[in-house]
């Protein structure tokens, strides 16, 4: 059985029929990718496997001896009713359907059902079943404010309540196989949730990360889906793609609001079918890796403005986490501070420093375009030049001071254009200077200083004849 199964959750077959038992593993497997599969040929052992095991779905036979599939349908939703059923059967009956789904069954199909119209039938309960799940999670969680696993969010340094609330909603969504978008201003360490996420999910399969912006959509194609010898000219090997690089973990695309129209549809292909295509191959290949994203841009205003496909937006907002700027964790700040400093003192070879009073009160009046990134900057080129036992502040007011003469510069024009001490020029005034300079940049050509005025030639001579005729 694969080391990280799909779903989080097994799923058992109920049929007294080997060879179904069989083909229908093979299909679930095959094509929906789903391999956490528990098998029972005699009915009479199924409640035993569901008490055993972390059943999440049963798929369940509805003609068997012993125990028949409605009884066993009443026992199951009647003990256990978290567990999804869904009825197979050989019966086309819709009475017998009915019956069935006021008994608590989720679906019925018949044996003879087109095999993709069953597993999509199947993956949507398991959808249903995650999210169920992750739900009452997190309301576990947030009810009693706990987390499960601090020690995985110990690199990501914060006291913050906003935090705190990402990684309960981590730890809830972790179990599950559906994407996860990360979204947050640059600097404010999505890859370092997104770590965080692959550890909490136990995944055995790596996390693999790439950096998606600039990508033209071959070099995104050989990149994720890896090509066969001769795909391409210079492609004199074959070789493995980041996804099947990724089997069994993680797969985090950096920066996915840059990809192009045409990446996003492959993209959207492979989140859909589960499936893809190496370069010149044509055997698909199944996706074993969850897919985890993340950006810095407003994904809403661009699939609005259709930069970014609505379907696969929706694809990948499965699950989003949005990871609040350091401006509005302020209380953050010391913290981070105390922790670079450290950093830098550890890699520099020195003493750390003993911090200002006001240097805290300082940097929470700055905005932190560049966020944590930014500070973490600050605090090394400061501890660079760090020479006595307390912290220079220098390194700090520059930027802040720069920060300010520039949030100041729009409302303050440097250069006066007329003098303070003379009453201000009326506007026919104005309009004779504006004349008399565009005559001057023109050299006296007045089809060119017309233009520079946005005016018509006649009108300009009109003006002039007016100013000479005009009394000094």
């Amino acid at each position: 059985m694969n080391t990280n199964p799909y779903p989080a959750f097994g799923v058992l077959l109920v049929d007294d029929e080997p060879a179904f038992l069989r083909s229908l593993s093979i299909v679930l497997e095959r094509r929906g990718g789903i391999n956490h599969l528990f098998q029972c040929q005699d009915s009479r052992e199924a409640m035993a496997i569901i008490k055993q095991e972390n059943i999440g779905l049963v798929l369940l036979d509805l003609t068997m001896p012993h125990v028949s599939g409605e009884t066993l349908l009443a026992q199951i939703k009647a003990e256990y009713p978290e567990v999804a059923v869904i009825i197979i059967s050989g019966l086309n009956q819709a009475e017998t359907a009915v019956n069935c789904i006021r008994l608590g069954a989720h679906d019925y199909f018949v044996k003879t059902t087109e095999e993709n119209r069953l597993v999509e039938g199947v993956k949507r309960v398991i959808l249903m079943q995650e999210m169920q799940a992750e739900n009452h999670a997190l309301r576990r969680r947030f009810l009693t404010d706990t987390l499960e696993r601090p020690e995985v969010f110990s690199r990501i340094i914060t006291r913050d309540k906003a935090m705190r609330s990402v990684f309960q909603y981590l730890e809830s969504v972790a179990p599950s196989s559906q994407p996860v978008m990360i979204c947050g201003e640059s600097g404010v360490g999505k890859e370092l949730i997104a770590r965080a996420l692959h550890t909490l999910s136990q995944r055995n399969g790596p996390l693999i990360s790439v950096n998606v912006a600039g990508l033209d959509d071959h070099v995104f194609a050989d990149t994720l889906f890896g090509h066969h010898r001769g795909a391409f000219t210079g492609a004199d090997a074959a070789r493995a793609g980041l996804i099947e690089q990724a089997a069994g973990g993680t797969l985090f695309l950096d920066e996915i609001g840059d990809l192009s129209q045409a990446s996003q549809v492959k993209l959207l292909r492979l989140i859909q079918e589960g499936e893809y295509y190496p370069l010149g191959s044509d055997r698909p290949k199944r996706l074993k890796a969850r897919i985890v994203v993340a950006t810095h841009q407003d994904l809403v205003q661009k699939q609005l403005s259709g930069e970014f496909r609505k379907d696969l937006y929706y694809r990948l907002k499965t699950h989003q986490v949005d990871i609040p700027p350091l401006r509005k964790r302020r209380q953050d700040i010391p913290l981070l501070l105390s922790h670079f400093l450290q950093e830098a003192a550890d890699e520099l070879g020195k003493t750390k420093p003993t911090i200002p009073k006001e240097l805290p009160v300082l940097l929470a009046n700055y905005a932190f375009p560049g966020n944590v990134r930014e500070l973490r900057a600050l605090a090394y080129d400061a501890m660079s030049q760090h020479r006595s036992r307390m912290l220079s502040m220098d390194v700090f007011r520059r930027v802040l001071d720069k920060h300010a003469v520039s949030a100041d510069l729009p409302s303050q024009p440097a250069v006066s254009l007329f003098d303070p001490d003379f009453p201000l020029p009326s506007l026919q005034e104005i309009g004779d200077l504006l004349t008399q300079e565009a005559m001057r940049r023109a050299e006296g050509n007045q089809s060119l200083a017309a233009k520079l005025l946005g005016i018509s030639q006649p009108a300009l001579s009109k003006r002039l004849k007016k100013a000479q005729s005009e009394p000094e």
